[in-house]
This record gives C-alpha cells, structure tokens and sequence, in this order.
C-alpha cells in the first residue's frame, strides 16, 4: 500500500530553502486582467475599492487608464481623511459596456474656496481628537459598572476580574494557606461516546485562619451548581466566581469563616474528556484484528487534575479521597484503592465505588481508569500487584509482574517501612505521553515501559526494569513523603532515578545497570554546564516553569548528587539511616530539602558531625558544577576549583564555590575501592601531599562525584601514556570518564582538538562498553555536525578516522543472540554508527537479515538490540519502507513496533520524511504520543533535519495543544529540531520564531538553552575546523 496521496501535494511542508524559487518571484508591475475578467465581480462595490497613490497604481493591462490631476488627488487625500470613499459613486454613474473603466470625475472640488479649506481643517481636528479621546479611554468607562479605581496604596492587592465581571478575590498563583481540604467525595459519569464527563465534587475542609473566601483550581470545566454548608447548618447555594488565567475559583463570605470551623463545598460540574495527554483524557487503540476500542485514562502530574475536578492543586494539600465511576457493564474501572462495591443506575450504567484512601494524597497522585483491560496478580507480602494490560497483550505482562513483586519486596525491607496500601496496579496504556506516573496504588505506564516478551533481550527488559523500580521508588518518595512545592521536585525524582539504579544493582544484577547510569551522569554534567541550566532547586511559580523541572537537572543531576554524597559519607550505612529516618520522621506530610540533609545528618553516630546541609547546599542552590584543575610540583598537587561554564557570548562567569569530595587513585593502586582516596575541596583551592613516586593521578573515582577535571597539558599526556600502555589500569568507568571530560573541556576551549585526538589513540586497545558507547556519541554529535555544514571533505575523513579506530571492534561483532546485557549495548552502538556511516561490512549483513524476516512473514526472531539497525538498513529502499510500513501496522511486540519507526523515520526519501511527520501529528498510524521520536530520529538525516525545522515552526500551534507548553515532549521536539544548527543564520531564525511566540513559548528555559547550543556548535566549529583538517 502506498501512504501518499497522488494527488496531494506536500510543497507546504518543504524547507523553505528547497521549495521552487517560483513561489518567491516578485509580483509584476503589469497585471493582465483581460485576460481572465470572468474571475472578476461584474461590480465593485464602493466600500471595496482601495485608493492607490498614482505612484504604486498598478497599469491595467488592455483596460485603459484615466489619470487625475493635482486637483483631483488633493480632493481625494481630503475626503479620504475625512472618512468618505472618492470612488464612493453610485453604480449608475458607471459605464455598462465595461465595470471596470474609471469615468471622469465631477470638477467641482477643483478649487475650493478658503473659508471651505478652513471649516474642513477644522472638522479634520474635531474629528481627529475625537477619535483619539474614544481609542485612548479605557473600554470600562463606557460600562455600566464604570473602571476601578486607581490603587493609590501600593500595599493594597489589585484583584483581577473574574469572567462574570466581578472581583475576582484572590491575586497570587498560588492558593491562600487559609483552608485546607481533608475529603474529596468524588463521583464521575464519564460518557466515552460523545467524550464528555460530568461530575461532583464533594470536598470537606477545615478552616485554619480567618479569611472570608475559598479559593481552589479548576479548569476547562463548567461549574453548573454551587452549595456550601459551614459547620451542622444547612447547605445553601453559592456564587461560583472564576479566574481562567490562573485556573483558579473562589467563593466569596459576607462574613469571616472562623479558624477552626468544618465545612463543605460541593461542586456540580461538566467537561469535555481532553483530547490531549493531561487530565482525564479519551484515547483509543486498535487491535491485530483492526477492531476499535476506546477507553478514558488520567495524568495529573503537575497540574492537571484540575482539569478533572474542582481541587486545592498543589503539593501540599493531601487529602483523603473516596472515588465513584459510572461505566457500560463491557467496561471496567481502576483507581488509587481497590474496588469496594458496584451497583446499578437507572439507565443501565454500573457505579464502582472504590474504598476510601488510607492515606492523604496529593491532588496529582490521584488516578482512575475506564477502560477494558485484563489483569495478572500475584500476592506480595500484604498487597495485591497487578499488571494491566489490553486483552492480546496479556502474554506481554509477566516479566512485568515478576520484577515487580521483587522490586516492592526490596523496598520494603531496605525502607524498613512496608507499602501502605492493598494493592499495587501497573497499567500499560496504549496512549501514553510520558514513559510511567506514579499514581499511589495506580501506576500507569506507556506501553514500551511496561510490557515485553519473555523471549525479549536482556536489554529490552532492562528498560521495563528501570521504569517500574523508579515507579515503585515513588511510593515512598514522592507519595509517601511529598516536597511541599515543585522548586523541591528533585526531592521526588532524583530520589527515585538514584533508588532506581541502586536497586537493580541489587535486585537484577544480570541487567547491568551501571553502564546506564554512568551514561545519564555524563549527559546531565552536559545539560548543567549551560548558562542556561537552573539550580536544582529553584523558584518556579508558573505553570509552564513548573513542567520545565522535568528534566535532567531534576533526574540525573539529583541521582548524581546523591550517589557523591553516598560516596563521600564516613560511616558505612550512614546514608540508608539518614533516608530511613526522614521517611519516618515526614511520613505523611510534606518536605523541603534541608529536612532531608538533617535527617542524613542526625545518622552519625561519630561525635565529630559532618554538616551535610553545608556540604550539599552548593550542590542544590546553585547551578552548575566545578571544574577542578590539577597541577603537581613534586609532591604537592594543587587543586583549584571553577564553575565550569560553557559561555556563548554575554553569559556571567560566576564565582561560585562547592564542597566538593574529591576521590582520588594513582599508579600504584588504582582499580580496588580500597585504592580510593578522599581530599575534600571547600575553597578556591587547595594542595594535598603524595609521594614523589607516584606517577599520576586519576581524580573522581568511577565517576561518583559530579564534576570535570582539567589535568593540565603534562597530566593529560601521563594519563593517555599510561592507558596506551595497558588500557586496564584504570576501570572502564574512569575511562569513560576521561573521554567525557576531555570532549567537553575541549568544547569549552581549554583544550584543543588535537589534544582530544591524542587522548583517543589508546581506543583501538578498548573493548569496553562505557568508554566506546562514550567516545561513538562524542565522535558522532561532531560527524552530524560536519554534515549539516556540508564540509564534505571532513565529513568525509571524519568517516575514515573513526572506522580506523573502531573498525577492528566492528567487524568483531556477531549477528547472533547475544546474553551480557554490556555486549548487547556495546554491538547496539557500535553497529548503528556503522551502518549510518553506510559501512558496507555493516549494511550488508543487516539488509540480508532484514531480507531473511521478511521472507518469514516476521516470524523470524531478531535479537532485539539489533532490530533498529537491521530495520533501518532495510527501510532505505522504497520496497524495504513500504514492507515494514506494512508490518508497523500489526506487530503487537511494542518494543519491536518502536524500533520499526525509527526506521521509518531515519527514510531519507523527502515525501516520506514529510509523510510520517504529518502522520505522527494526526496521531491516527502512528499514535502522537510518539511524534518527539520521529522528530528526534528524522533529524539524524541530512535531508530531514531542515524539514524538521520547518515542521515545528508550521505545526506549532498544533504541537503545543498535543503537548504542554514546557513539557518533556516540547522540550525535546524543540531540542532535537535545532542542536545541529552552527550558523549564524539558524541562530538568528531560531530566536526571531521563539520571539514572536510570546506566550505560546518564548520564554521556556530550553529555548534558551537551543540557542545556546547553536551558539557553542557556531564557535566550536569555528575555532576547530582548521585543526581537524590537519589532524584527520
């Protein structure tokens, strides 16, 4: 089947730089009306015609023209200033015998006397000053209720207006601390086939000071009935006023409601179900039979379970919640607690009423689900674990169990705090934006992140693993114990990226994870080092800022800082003590950072304390991270400290400071842990003693600690001198971790290309995953670059430079299954660079298996960390794209069905490109959830990255209402569109297109870090394009 419309064009869609010069010719000066006039209205009408000054007329062509005079023109500009049309003549005045030739005008205005000159000048004032009073004046005077009053008090609130024109009674973002929720009673009728949802909203509260107004969220819904009931007195009736702005509704007293006092506000309401990926959203799959289901899913997190019912939407308002959902009897519902009873409605529709939360929620962890799914479960000391998914995938979902039940087992006996709840549901939904939420006793998934085969790749199930122990890490952090406000985000996950990590070194070593987590350090050091980047806590107040935390800084970077503090810590399980301790100690209530360094702190049991909270403040305060320098002068080495910080053209160089713990190793002990040594840096500098015989020093042991090292020309030189000679005296680790730090100070210019090129000779020694995976991605961001330059030249050396150094270790790889998770990372990258480098000892074996599954009808396994290699190579032909375009549409493995996109969308083919970018946006074949992938694949390839950028700047509206201004999704789309550029040009269009966006998205941190980047490419290039000709 071909995709396209034959008869459809897609020019729109093409780089504007490679779209027909015809559509920008300059329109002629003579236009040739005769030639069509049936294209032409018989009449004009007069408040039609435009006046054109006889200089920009255009010649009508086989028409004629009448020209006027001085005279004539000076009555026209008069008249026409005083609002009245000169071709404003009666149709009767005009010829019939031809519409559109200008008959004389009258004389009569020719020459007008001087009183009628004056009274005309006169009138053209009035009328002049008129109009400016009337535009100048506010809209409200010519209201009934009349304009506010000018504040005179600076210190008295200005109150918006509410939609029904009345003062809206709250002026800050965030909710009054005045009342707080204890119980939402919550019953929702969701209608899946108009996609509606009407709902109640019964919320009891206890007022903690005096204040003569509640305030709460909501919104896009419609609030059709409003009572409130204060204390034992009757319900009555209240007036509902809204603020759409800031999603906020209030209800206004006549009197105070006094501390201390229980009342209820119950809320009638409607909605639509979202059509995006936020709130209570409708969705729908197809299953391998082509039969249609829908079903009605909730992601709340941040803030959008205001968009499902009227609540107090923020952190620190934890509640009870007792849920009721009305469905069809072929339906089933999910939510936070098990199922208490169902019974049935009048109209036929059955109400499930789920047990009452044993524990205070925050508004974003709460979740229910219609839909209709199957479940396996297992029993798990006291708690029920599920995995839910659609009916033929439930083949899918026991890996999934079985990692879970181990994952919550470890939890709970490493917390020494037992999961709270009776169950523990894990749900694949079929349309999913993010990759899991961790909705307490509901945890969603997208379908990749939760379900895999049995006979799937260690590799394969080493993703599923790491989502569901970062999922099952936020039962305790994040719902158990909550960060007050999302500056504290990083409370939540950074804590479950590091219990991620940690736990599946304990639970599943087979999976490998430490590569993994070595990668994503490396990454976050990136992300931190721009000028751009932001503390890891920090003030956010809006919403879009308020999505922007989720992103490295609050992932990886968290992971990171506490994985160093780990680390660094003296005493031996001090660490586990002190997280153990703040979960009990907050267990139910709501935290900022400095609770949990104390608890951290109060774990020693050494008379000597080490202040934790002084140690890890420079980390969380401020952004950024050190560079430390080394210099030695016999037995003193000098170490001195800096932000390193990667500048484009006005960024600030700061002078901040951290505690930094610095481990060390050297010649003579270097791979044991016991080799490590620890010299802490709190100032600008510092020196510690090592004997003379010591050859060299390796700084930040395995990469614990989150910082770089400049080890100066001659430690540089020592170093690679001592890997050349055995590339095993150091782990793989500290391996990695040179070729991260010698690509990124090079990139910020205190070393040169060559000097990177020196530190790589060693690789044709390297075997291991993390410093090839590591040195591949580094050589690969600058061969994409090169190409998006078009220095062919380069490009084409760069080619020859890397097959020279990694070639050996790619004609080494097998096409086979292969068991060791680091093996099948290793061939993964190794192989993708070399089949897109189109090296025929890479592309050949990988068409040939392609052409082997495909003529097994895709019964034929391929081992699945070489799916997205052996696709991609068949998908450059036009019979290989169409074929597996065809498999897309019924593979059910989605791990597979993943892998067969990127292939898809790495098509170099421009009406394909073009193709599949729209289609990812209908969100019909290809679901939208997946559309930042197919972008960020898309733009690997020559021919697609500029389509890519004219893509987003066309679709833009369409993108940000799938996916949140600010979100993960934008982020990426925006990042993966424009981090090749290095040109002047691309930058000035990049930041011109953000600009005009204005509150659509101009001020989104990762627009600035875009152009930041672009800025960093254009320098890099610049500085090292002449060294590279001669190093290459």
């Amino acid at each position: 089947m071909d995709p396209f419309d034959s008869n459809s064009s897609e020019r729109a869609s093409l780089p504007r730089n490679m779209i027909e010069n015809s559509m920008f010719e300059e329109e002629p000066d003579v236009v040739d009306l005769a030639r069509d006039s049936t294209s032409f209205p018989t009449a004009l009408d007069p408040d039609e015609v435009v006046y054109e000054p006889r200089s920009s007329r255009l010649l009508v062509r086989g028409l004629g023209e009448n020209d006027m005079d001085e005279d004539e023109e000076e009555c026209e500009s008069s008249a026409r200033l005083l609002g009245m049309s000169f071709m404003n003549r009666s149709s009767a005045q005009r010829s019939s015998s031809s519409p559109y030739t200008r008959q004389a005008p009258p004389r009569s205005c020719s020459r007008p006397s001087a009183r009628t000159t004056v009274v005309c000048v006169l009138f053209l004032v009035i009328v002049v000053s008129m109009i400016m009073v009337l535009y100048f004046l506010p809209g409200c005077t010519f209201t009934k209720a009349g304009c506010r009053k000018h504040n005179t008090n600076p210190s008295e609130p200005v109150y918006p207006m509410s939609t029904s024109g009345e003062l809206f009674p709250w002026t800050e973002l965030r909710l009054p601390a005045s009342i707080r929720p204890l119980n939402y009673d919550l019953t929702l009728n969701p209608d899946l086939n108009n996609m509606t949802f009407t709902g109640r909203a019964v919320i009891s509260m206890t007022v903690l000071h005096n204040t003569i107004r509640v305030v709460l969220h909501s919104a896009e819904l419609n609030i059709t009935k409003a009572t409130f009931q204060l204390g034992d007195g009757k319900p009555s009736d209240v007036k509902v006023l809204e603020y759409k702005p800031w999603q906020q509704i209030a209800v206004k007293f006549s009197d105070d409601l006094k501390a201390g006092q229980h009342c209820v506000l119950t809320l009638d309401y409607s909605a639509n179900l979202s059509h995006t990926y936020d709130g209570f959203y409708s969705s729908s799959y197809t299953d391998k039979y082509g039969n249609k289901s829908v079903l009605a899913a909730t992601q709340f997190e941040p803030l959008a379970a205001r968009k499902a019912f009227p609540c107090f939407d923020e952190p620190a308002f934890k509640a009870s919640f007792l849920i009721k959902i009305s469905r069809k009897p072929n339906f089933m519902t999910l939510s936070n607690m098990p199922k208490a009873k169902t019974t049935t409605l009048p109209d036929g529709l059955l109400l499930d009423e789920f047990e009452k939360t044993t524990v205070n929620m925050s508004t974003y962890l709460v979740a229910f689900i219609v839909a209709d799914f199957t479940p396996v479960s297992k029993n798990v000391s006291k708690t029920l674990v599920s995995v839910y998914s659609v009916p033929e995938k439930k083949e899918h979902t026991e890996y999934a169990l079985d990692a879970a039940s181990k994952l919550l087992e470890f939890y709970n006996q490493f917390f020494e705090i037992d999961y709270p709840l009776e169950k523990l549901d894990l749900v694949a939904i079929p349309d999913f934006l993010a990759g899991a939420m961790e909705n307490w006793g509901l945890i969603t998934f997208r379908e990749t992140s939760l379900l895999v085969l049995k006979q799937s790749s260690l590799l394969q199930k080493q993703l599923v693993a790491s989502v569901i122990a970062h999922e099952l890490a936020h039962q305790w952090f994040g719902n158990l114990v909550t960060m007050s406000w999302w500056n504290d985000l990083w409370l939540n996950e950074g804590f479950a990226t590091y219990m991620q990590y940690m736990s599946l070194q304990k639970v599943f070593p087979q999976l490998d994870i430490d590569n993994a987590f070595l990668a994503v350090q490396f990454r976050a050091l990136d992300k931190d080092a721009l000028n751009s980047s932001h503390a890891v806590s920090v003030e956010v107040n809006t919403p879009e800022q308020v999505a922007e935390m989720f992103d490295s800084v609050s992932y990886e970077k968290g992971a990171s800082i506490l994985l160093m503090l780990n680390a660094s810590l003296p005493e031996e399980q001090q660490f586990r003590k002190g997280i153990m301790q703040y979960l009990r100690d907050f267990r139910g209530s709501n935290t900022v950072t400095d609770n949990l360094w104390n608890s951290i702190t109060q774990a020693q049991v050494s008379p000597q304390q080490v202040s934790v909270s002084e140690m890890m403040s420079s980390w969380t305060l401020q952004k950024g991270f050190p560079l430390v320098t080394v210099s030695r002068k016999g037995d003193q080495v000098t170490l001195t400290q800096e932000h390193f910080l990667l500048t484009a053209d006005n960024a600030t160089h700061t002078s901040s400071l951290w505690h930094i713990p610095v481990t060390y190793v050297n010649d003579s002990c270097s791979l044991a842990p016991e080799c490590r040594q620890l010299f802490t840096l709190k100032t600008k500098s510092g020196t510690l003693t090592i004997p003379n015989s010591v050859k060299w020093l390796k700084l930040n042991f395995r990469n614990t600690g989150f910082f770089i090292v400049d080890y100066g020309n001659e430690g540089w030189a020592v170093l690679v001198g001592a890997l050349m000679n055995n590339a095993g005296v150091l782990t793989q680790e500290d391996r990695a971790s040179l070729i991260h730090n010698i690509f990124a100070l090079s990139r910020l210019g205190r070393v040169s290309f060559r000097q990177v090129v020196n530190m790589l000779k060693y690789m044709t020694k390297e075997t291991e995953t993390a410093p090839v995976t590591e040195a591949l991605l580094q050589l690969n961001t600058i061969y994409q670059l090169l190409d998006k330059r078009q220095e062919d030249g380069l490009v084409a050396r760069m080619k020859v430079y890397i097959m020279d150094h990694f070639g050996p270790l790619m004609n080494n790889q097998t096409w086979g299954e292969e068991k060791r998770v680091c093996k099948q990372e290793l061939r993964s990258a190794v192989l993708q660079l070399a089949c897109s480098l189109n090296e025929p000892k890479c592309t050949q074996p990988a068409k040939n298996l392609f052409k082997q599954y495909v003529d097994s009808n895709g019964t034929m396994r391929i081992p699945g960390d070489l799916q997205r290699v052996v696709y991609t190579a068949g998908a450059q032909s036009d019979e290989g794209w169409s074929t597996l375009l065809e498999m897309y549409r019924y593979v059910t493995n989605d791990a597979e069905k993943r892998n067969m996109l990127r292939a898809l969308a790495s098509t170099q083919d421009t009406r394909r490109i073009v193709w599949i970018l729209k289609a990812g946006l209908r969100g019909d074949l290809i679901q939208t959830q997946e559309l930042p992938l197919v972008i960020n694949t898309v733009s690997n390839g020559f021919t697609g990255y500029l389509f890519n950028w004219d893509f987003v700047k066309e679709n833009w509206n369409g993108l940000i209402e799938k996916f949140p201004v600010g979100s993960f999704a934008i982020q990426s789309i925006i990042k993966s569109t424009t981090s090749q550029f290095s040109t002047q040009a691309h930058y000035d269009e990049v930041q011109g297109f953000f600009s005009s966006l204005k509150e659509r998205g101009s001020q989104m941190r990762s627009v600035q870090e875009v152009l930041e980047t672009i800025k960093l490419n254009q320098r890099w290039m610049d500085r090292n394009l002449p060294t590279m000709r001669e190093c290459l």
